[in-house]
């Protein structure tokens, strides 16, 4: 399936942008060096205009040296031998660093990826490296293994080598591709730090990683920032990847701008360039600014092409113009536009996500009599359209129909079928989705989770889904707090406890704030399930947010049946809360510190505590303890309650103090 306008810059070649583009990220050194492989001989001369790269050839006239032969001989030898290391050592003091630089590109453009690496090791230990070396090698050592990228720059012993601009371009372009694009940043900002003087292909390479990335669009526009304080003007390949991020974030406003900002620099915009701004009209289905574009690039001469009409049309459906859509549906049809599913599947999904569902269906029957091309998309949107509609039996038929007819499914149009299995209960196909899905070495993803839990906890299978969760959390999704919540509330009717709490704990420790109601929840769970430990560490952590009600339950169940040596611990927690400790849970705690003698320390800390808290022992808990004294000192046991009466008696006077307004006491 074709996709309208987004990464097009990986759909033309950047001179295609217009001007002054490096057409390269390697030194002028290397493209001379390559002559040594060729058989043409030549002198080249290159002619420069506005818009374009002329190269045009002459014949040599002056013979290659015995000294060139010698090296173009062995450089042929060496990649030619079964095992080139012996070769090498026998032909390593005819050849040069730059001889040796072009057999590590050929090994790397043929794939000889393990050669590769061996040869650049032997280049380093013979001290016969150059920038170049290590640029060719990150690049072609990056597109295979990220870290060993890395480790092959980090070993670039010399610093003013590691800023080298090629060498540079070469590791953050590696880091790009491989969608490390945090880290790309980081090591930029360390490169600028330690001298690198970027040029136009280091801000191309790292805007160009902005174009999918999820509000990009910021940080592409402080790297725009840093242009002018280096030197650097935007040429057509940077102004066509910014007008494609300001696509991928709906910025219409600033994509005119970066257009009006080309004309006014005297670069000439293309199909690319409007294909991007026509894009970024499509988020608010800007129909009317997306006409007058298309009579401008008319008026200048330019031919919208497939990937615009396309555009057009997402533009149509998003402002609700359906009608319109059609007659351009058929426009494309006429130009030959509309061979594959694309166009239909738009705009089916347009009509059924407006109500419009009999309309999409018609489209998709269209479709089938046409015999436009599918790989099962149209399909996936109309099983889609049947659920949200509560159609389940027919969605469902159309996925058993879409699992004969195509035989290998990506994830998107797996998800749909599973979805529609689930929706309408049919557990028998739920389980073949999923082991079709392992057959298949298909990875799922957070949608396909999220549509297993729902299910198994609707088919109350609370143990499966909770094992789904586990499965889904280490996989490193990120938890949604609404399904956690329901899957906590039924794990705790069926009293597993455990499992209730450890889905409190993937979430907790997955967002930085959650739902205060959720502290309370899962702490009646472990109280009811007498997880006290458990509940203490919600408890210490949410106390604020839990009710005095649910606090003095949890409390008392703490005093009750709670690790003892934990006692003292809650009852500071309880109090530091807020929360008003009552006579009855200092009774049980005391009662258990009685019943265990050598729990002597905690008691007399317990007791020693209390009353500069506000708290004294009742008549009853104080006959106890006396009772027991001579357990755990009476001397000091007498000493210690003797605090708690004078405190006793001074809360007892200040209630019975009479209460004076400000009036009467100045009176």
């Amino acid at each position: 399936m074709e996709t309208p306008v987004l990464g097009f810059e990986a759909r033309c070649p950047h001179n295609l942008f217009t001007t002054n583009s490096r057409p390269s990220s390697l030194p002028a050194s290397t493209v001379s060096v390559r002559s040594l492989t060729t058989t043409t001989t030549t002198t080249t001369t290159v002619a420069k205009s506005p818009e374009t790269v002329v190269v045009t050839q002459h014949p040599r006239t002056k013979p290659h040296s015995k000294s060139f032969l010698t090296r173009k001989s062995a450089i042929s030898e060496i990649e030619q031998s079964p095992n080139f290391l012996s070769s090498l050592h026998r032909l390593a003091r005819v050849l040069k660093v730059q001889d040796l630089n072009v057999i590590l590109r050929d090994f790397g453009i043929s794939g000889r990826w393990h050669d590769l690496i061996q040869l650049f090791d032997w280049m380093q230990q013979h001290g016969k490296v150059s920038d170049s070396s290590y640029s060719s090698c990150i690049k072609f050592v990056g597109a295979k293994s990220v870290s060993k990228a890395l480790e092959i720059y980090q070993s670039i012993p010399d610093e003013s080598t590691k800023t080298n601009v090629y060498i540079c371009n070469s590791i953050l372009s590696c880091l790009v591709k491989n969608g490390k694009l945090d880290s790309c940043i980081k090591l930029f900002d360390q490169m600028k730090r330690d001298g690198l003087k970027p040029d136009v292909v280091t801000y191309n390479t790292l805007l160009a990683g902005f174009i999918k990335v999820k509000n990009g669009f910021s940080k592409a526009m402080e790297l725009v920032g840093e242009l002018p304080h280096n030197g650097i003007k935007m040429d057509g390949v940077m102004y066509g990847t910014v007008l494609a991020i300001c696509a991928s974030n709906g910025r219409c406003e600033e994509a005119e701008s970066f257009i009006q900002q080309m004309k006014d620099e005297g670069h000439s915009p293309n199909l690319y360039h409007y294909s991007s701004l026509l894009n970024s009209y499509s988020w608010k289905g800007d129909y009317k600014k997306a006409d007058e574009l298309m009579t401008e690039m008319k008026s200048v001469g330019l031919v919208p092409n497939k990937v615009m009409m396309t555009t057009l049309l997402k533009v149509y459906i998003k402002g609700g113009l359906f009608e319109r859509s059609r007659e351009l549906l058929s426009e494309l049809e006429s130009a030959g536009y509309a061979e594959n599913e694309m166009p239909y599947c738009m705009l089916m999904d347009g009509l059924s996500k407006t109500g419009k569902l009999e309309e999409a269906m018609t489209i998709f029957d269209d479709m089938k009599v046409k015999g436009v091309k599918s790989d099962g998309y149209a399909n996936s949107i109309m099983i889609a359209a049947l659920c949200r509609s509560k159609r389940f039996e027919e969605a469902k038929q159309l996925a058993r129909d879409s699992e004969t007819t195509y035989e290998k499914c990506d994830l998107v149009m797996l998800n749909t079928m599973l979805c529609a299995y689930c929706r309408a209960g049919d557990m028998e196909s739920v389980m073949r989705m999923m082991k079709k899905m392992d057959e298949q070495a298909v990875s799922p993803d957070y949608n396909t989770f999220h549509i297993l839990i729902k299910y198994f906890i609707k088919e109350k299978l609370h143990l499966l889904a909770y094992q789904t969760l586990l499965d889904m959390h280490s996989k490193g999704h990120r938890l949604e707090e609404e399904l956690c919540s329901s899957l906590i509330y039924h794990l705790s009717k069926i009293r597993s406890h455990s499992e209730a709490f450890s889905v409190y704990n993937m979430l907790r420790y997955s967002k930085r704030t959650i739902c205060k109601e959720l502290h309370e929840k899962i702490l009646h769970t472990l109280i009811h399930g007498k997880l006290l430990k458990e509940a203490y560490v919600v408890v210490k952590d949410n106390a604020k947010v839990i009710s005095q009600p649910t606090l003095k339950r949890f409390g008392k169940a703490f005093m009750v049946e709670g690790n003892i040596n934990l006692v003292n611990d809650v009852l500071k927690v309880l109090h530091g809360s807020g929360h008003k400790i009552d006579q009855v849970q200092f009774e049980i705690a005391i009662s258990r510190y009685i019943s265990q003698p050598d729990k002597k320390e905690l008691l007399l800390q317990l007791l020693q505590w209390m009353p500069g808290q506000g708290y004294v022992v009742d008549s009853s808990t104080r006959n106890h303890i006396l009772k027991q004294s001579h357990l755990f000192g009476r001397q000091l046991i007498a000493e210690i309650l003797s605090k708690h009466h004078i405190v006793s008696r001074t809360m007892v006077k200040s209630r019975s103090e009479p209460k004076f307004s400000r009036g009467q006491r100045s009176k």
